[in-house]
C-alpha cells in the first residue's frame, strides 16, 4: 500500500512531477543537436560517427518503450519511473564527463534506455491518476504541450548553453533537474500496478519485440545513408520484421503474455497509435530542415537559432490549451481533424521561403501554423489513445503510444532526408560544374520545400484514416466523457 504522503499528494502535483521528467526526456532527443559541431571539435568526432550522438539514444529510447511500459504494469509504474530518471540522471552526467567517442555514444543509449523506462511510467500514472473526463482532458493538454514543446525549447535551451557556457552543459543540465524529480516523485507519486499479476517477464517475448524494434529503427536511421535498396537495410528490415511476427506468434499461446493482443483490437488505440506515426513522421523532420536553413542558408548562430523557436514552442502551448476547448465543443477526431489540417497548411507554407528569406514575414508566420496545429493534434490523440484502457493495460497503451511516436519520427526523418538529399544533389548535379554559395544554398531550400510537401501528405493522410478508423459513435462517447457535467461537483 502506498504512504499516505504519496495517497494524499494532489493528482496535479503528480502531473507536475512526471511532466518535468517527459520534459527533460524530449529535450534531449534535440538539445544536443546545435551542440554537435562543438562536440566534433572537442572529442575528435568523424562525420561518420557523429550522428551516433543523436541515433544512440533514439535506438534505445525506441527499442525498449513498449517492454518499458509492460514493466510499469506489473512491477509498479512509480518504481520504474524513479528508476528510469535515475538511469537517465546517471547517463546525463557520464555524457557531460565524455572524454571519447565511444564514452559518449554508450552514454547516450544509456540514456535512451532511462527515457524508454520513464515516458509509458510517466503516462500510465497520469491516467490512473486522472479517471476520464474534464479533469483528464486538461492533464493530457498540459502533458500534449509539453512533448509537443520539448523539442523546439530543445533547440533553444542548447544554443544558449553551447554559446554561453560549453556542449558539456547540454547535458549535465538534466542532473540537478533529475535528482530533484526522484526526491519528490518517490515521496508523491503513488504506487500502482495490476493486482495479483505475476511478476514474472515473458523473456522470450520481451528479446523478440525488443531486437526486433531495435533492428527496425537501426535500419530506419541507417536507411538515408546506406540506401533503401541496399542490402544492410533490406536484410535487417527483414530481421526486424521476423522477429516481430515471430513475437505475435509467441505471444497468442502464452498464458501470461508480455503483451495482452486483445488490446490492438480497442480502435481508439489503433487509430490514435497510427495516425500519430505518420503525423511524428511529419513534423519531427520539420524541426531537422528548419534548423539547419536558418544556420546554413540565413547565417544564424546557434544562439540565435534557438532564440527563433521561442514562439514556436508558444504557439504549441495556445494550440494545446486551446484543443482542451474544442474536445469538449466539438470531438477529439474534429479536433484532431482540424490541427492536422492546420499543420499541414503551416507546413505548405514554408515551402514559400526561399534560400533568401525573412525569418519574421517568410518563415515564421509558416512555422506559428505548423505549431498552432500541432498543439490541436497532439492532445486530442492522446485523450483518444487512452480512452477505454483498463488501469492494467495502462502501461502498455503508454508504451505502444510512445513506441509510435519513436518508429515515426525515426522513420519520417529517414525518408524526407533522403527526398531532400536527392532533389538537392539533383539540382547540383544540373548545375554540370562547381557551385556557388548561393547556388548551394538554392539547391538545399529546394530539397527542404520537398520534403515539407512529403510531410504535408503524411499528415492529410493521417487525417483521412483518422475519419476512417475512428467511428462516429466511439468519437461521441469519448466527447461526453469529457462534457464539463460529467466532472463530480
Amino acid at each position: 500500500m502506498p504512504r499516505p504522503s504519496t495517497r494524499d499528494a494532489s493528482p496535479w502535483l503528480v502531473l507536475v512531477i512526471v511532466c518535468f521528467a517527459q520534459f527533460m526526456v524530449v529535450l534531449d532527443a534535440t538539445i544536443s543537436n546545435v551542440a554537435l559541431p562543438s562536440i566534433q571539435a572537442d572529442l575528435g568526432f568523424s562525420e561518420a560517427n557523429l550522428q551516433w550522438v543523436v541515433n544512440g539514444y533514439t535506438l534505445l529510447f525506441g527499442g525498449f518503450l513498449l517492454l518499458g511500459g509492460r514493466a510499469a504494469d506489473l512491477l509498479g509504474r512509480r518504481k520504474l519511473f524513479v528508476a528510469g530518471v535515475t538511469l537517465f540522471t546517471i547517463s546525463s552526467l557520464v555524457c557531460a564527463l565524455a572524454t571519447s567517442e565511444l564514452m559518449l555514444i554508450v552514454a547516450r543509449a544509456f540514456q535512451g534506455l532511462g527515457a524508454a523506462l520513464v515516458s509509458p511510467a510517466a503516462l500510465s500514472i497520469i491516467t490512473t491518476t486522472f479517471g476520464e473526463g474534464a479533469e483528464r482532458t486538461r492533464a493530457l493538454a498540459i502533458w500534449g504541450g509539453i512533448a509537443a514543446g520539448g523539442s523546439a525549447v530543445g533547440l533553444l535551451l542548447g544554443g544558449v548553453l553551447t554559446d554561453l557556457l560549453s556542449w558539456e552543459w547540454v547535458f549535465l543540465v538534466n542532473v540537478p533537474v533529475g535528482i530533484a524529480v526522484i526526491a519528490v516523485a518517490v515521496r508523491f507519486v503513488p504506487e500502482s500496478r495490476v493486482e495479483g499479476a505475476a511478476r514474472s517477464f515473458d523473456l522470450t517475448g520481451a528479446v523478440a519485440v525488443t531486437g526486433g524494434l531495435l533492428l527496425l529503427v537501426y535500419a530506419i536511421v541507417k536507411a538515408e545513408t546506406a540506401g533503401w535498396a541496399s542490402l544492410q537495410t533490406l536484410g535487417l528490415g527483414a530481421i526486424a520484421l521476423a522477429l516481430l511476427g515471430g513475437f505475435l506468434l509467441w505471444e497468442a499461446r502464452q498464458v501470461s503474455p508480455l503483451v495482452r493482443l486483445g488490446i490492438f483490437r480497442i480502435r481508439t488505440l489503433a487509430a490514435a497509435n497510427l495516425v500519430m506515426l505518420l503525423v511524428i513522421a511529419g513534423l519531427f523532420a520539420m524541426f531537422f530542415f528548419a534548423t539547419i536553413h536558418l544556420q546554413r542558408v540565413l547565417g544564424y548562430s546557434p544562439l540565435d537559432a534557438g532564440v527563433a523557436f521561442v514562439p514556436v514552442s508558444a504557439a504549441i502551448l495556445v494550440g494545446s490549451g486551446l484543443s482542451t476547448v474544442l474536445v469538449k465543443r466539438f470531438s477529439a477526431r474534429t479536433t484532431g481533424i482540424f490541427g492536422m489540417a492546420v499543420a499541414a497548411a503551416g507546413l505548405l507554407l514554408l515551402t514559400q521561403a526561399g534560400a533568401t528569406a525573412s525569418y519574421w514575414t517568410d518563415m515564421f508566420p509558416a512555422l506559428a501554423l505548423m505549431a498552432f496545429g500541432m498543439g490541436n493534434t497532439f492532445v486530442p490523440l492522446t485523450i483518444i489513445a487512452t480512452s477505454g484502457i483498463a488501469d492494467e493495460d495502462a502501461g502498455l497503451a503508454s508504451g505502444l503510444f510512445n513506441t509510435a511516436q519513436q518508429i515515426g519520427g525515426a522513420l519520417g526523418l529517414a525518408i524526407l532526408s533522403t527526398l531532400a538529399t536527392d532533389r538537392t544533389s539533383g539540382d547540383l548535379a544540373d548545375l554540370g560544374r562547381a557551385p556557388s554559395t548561393a547556388e548551394t544554398n538554392v539547391a538545399l531550400v529546394n530539397g527542404f520545400q520537398m520534403a515539407y510537401i512529403a510531410a504535408a501528405g503524411l499528415l492529410a493522410l493521417g487525417a483521412v484514416l483518422l475519419t476512417v478508423m475512428l467511428r462516429r459513435r466511439r468519437d461521441r462517447e469519448i466527447v461526453e466523457l469529457h462534457e464539463p457535467a460529467a466532472v463530480p461537483a
